[in-house]
């Protein structure tokens, strides 16, 4: 547990101090493969078996103040996750000169630190700094390094939306420690806070998940800061960041304020399934391959919300599997989108058309991509939604039958999106020789695209990896 600390730590003071861009590189790489291998090595040793959290870590902040860090079966699901992302991030702008470039590096592993503080932490106030402090460097993220004119717009957005909705979770754990002198989640988890608290406590802190997660209809930043984020920003957006909200709701609120939960599940239900179907047909509509791939990610997590908030595991564990499955397949569909901007420069999908011809592997991991986001059978998205609607049907079989309907419409984009871009004939409006993917390229698409694969053929050591937590917590 403390090498997960120590580490990102390590390397961004090497990289301060690093003068050569080639080092700056390598050191970044190095660290952030190190990581991977330690999260997989605390994998490994996690007794999945015990649904209390593990290798816990006191960190002493400030005059007899402590805060606790620990993993669990949830939490190492999503340190993997992140720690598999970021080296694919450094990879990925290994042969661009860039602006900066050390500030960029050290903005990477900052961030990975700051995700491992956030899916480790055990107390409420905790949570909430590493929570809103992930935003600064993803903010410069975008800022300075995005690629077109609207990036400060669209850093500003991504800001001051995540920030302002989370001041009520802020107000909340302030009450709560105002009432009860602690906000160690340990301690509180075996507090009942009765059932008119609950209902307040629960509206301040889903103000700030459902804009992160982002839930429709506060949705409005995220598009935007897809589109001019760099191709590192636009995958620990999808990959990883707008998973914190999923994370804090299964985490705290769940566990936290169990009766509030299922007071207000019936109005998480229509959100989700309003934006499930919002962002299928307003995906159907856009005319950027980003924009595209983004308002997917909406609909993804509406059926990651309703997963949530159904009492059964069948619903939280599909929930999880699909935000794994999106971090893979949603993190290599903008890794494709990046690619083509870099041959052809342009996103627009009507200049499209006929990439099959000079792109034949390129063609092939954006077909199994794409369809592993629109969940066809044998694919992760597909166990996760299966498992997501069977615990919905628990609950209503009429929110399951819409749901579907919404699920319809996204591989309808999906295939849409494909066809235009890979068949038919040449475009005449770009350039007639464009390379096919390099080393580097392929490797990345080929790792992203077989594991979501493999999760979908194998799904059952994630599913008893976590089944534990959610039987002794949730059901």
């Amino acid at each position: 547990m403390k090498q997960l600390i120590i580490l990102p730590l390590i390397g961004i003071s090497s990289i301060f101090l690093a003068e050569n861009k080639r080092d700056i590189k390598h050191i970044s790489l190095i660290v952030s493969l190190l990581l991977f291998l330690e999260s997989t090595r605390l994998y490994v040793i996690l007794d999945k078996s015990y649904s209390s959290c593990q290798q816990v870590l006191a960190i002493f902040w400030g005059e007899g103040t402590i805060i606790l860090f620990g993993l669990d079966s949830i939490s190492i699901v999503f340190i993997l996750l992140t720690t598999l992302l970021i080296p694919f991030c450094i990879l990925m702008g290994y042969n661009i000169e860039k602006v900066l470039e050390k500030e960029f590096y050290i903005s990477l592993l900052l961030i990975e630190l700051i995700l491992i503080f956030v899916f480790t932490v055990l107390d409420l106030l905790g949570f909430y700094i590493f929570y809103e402090a992930v935003l600064i460097p993803v903010f410069y993220l975008i800022g300075v390094w995005g690629s077109r004119k609207q990036k400060i717009t669209a850093s500003m957005y991504f800001f001051f939306y995540t920030l302002i909705g989370s001041v009520l979770m802020l107000i909340s754990i302030i009450y709560i420690y105002s009432l009860l002198g602690t906000t160690n989640y340990l301690l509180l988890s075996s507090i009942s806070l009765g059932w008119n608290l609950e209902k307040i406590l629960f509206l301040g802190f889903m103000s700030s998940l459902v804009v992160k997660i982002p839930m429709y209809p506060f949705h409005v930043w995220l598009p935007l800061a897809h589109v001019e984020a760099p191709i590192s920003g636009s995958v620990l957006l999808a990959g990883i960041l707008i998973k914190l909200g999923a994370y804090g709701m299964i985490r705290f609120v769940l566990t936290l304020m169990p009766n509030a939960s299922e007071f207000y599940s019936p109005i998480i239900y229509v959100f989700s399934f309003l934006g499930i179907l919002y962002a299928s047909l307003t995906t159907l509509r856009q005319t950027d391959l980003k924009r595209i791939v983004a308002y997917s990610s909406v609909a993804h997590m509406g059926v990651v919300t309703l997963g949530v908030f159904t009492p059964t595991s069948f619903g939280q564990e599909g929930a999880i599997l699909i935000q794994l499955a999106h971090g893979l397949v949603s993190s290599g569909l903008f890794i494709c989108v990046a690619i083509l901007y870099d041959r052809f420069s342009t996103r627009v999908i009507r200049y499209y058309s006929g990439i099959a011809i000079t792109m034949p592997l390129f063609s092939l991991w954006f077909f199994i991509l794409t369809m592993s986001n629109i969940a066809v059978p044998g694919t992760s998205n597909f166990v996760g939604e299966i498992l997501t609607l069977r615990g919905i049907i628990e609950i209503s079989k009429g929110i399951a039958i819409l749901s579907c309907i919404g699920m319809i419409l996204g591989g309808a984009y999906g295939i849409y999106m494909f066809n235009r871009v890979v068949f038919g004939s040449f475009s005449t409006y770009i350039s007639n020789a464009p390379r096919d993917v390099d080393r580097l390229e392929g490797f990345v698409l080929s790792f992203l695209a077989l594991s979501s694969l493999t999760l979908g053929i194998w799904p059952s050591e994630v599913i008893q990896t976590i089944h534990i937590v959610f039987v002794n917590y949730f059901i």
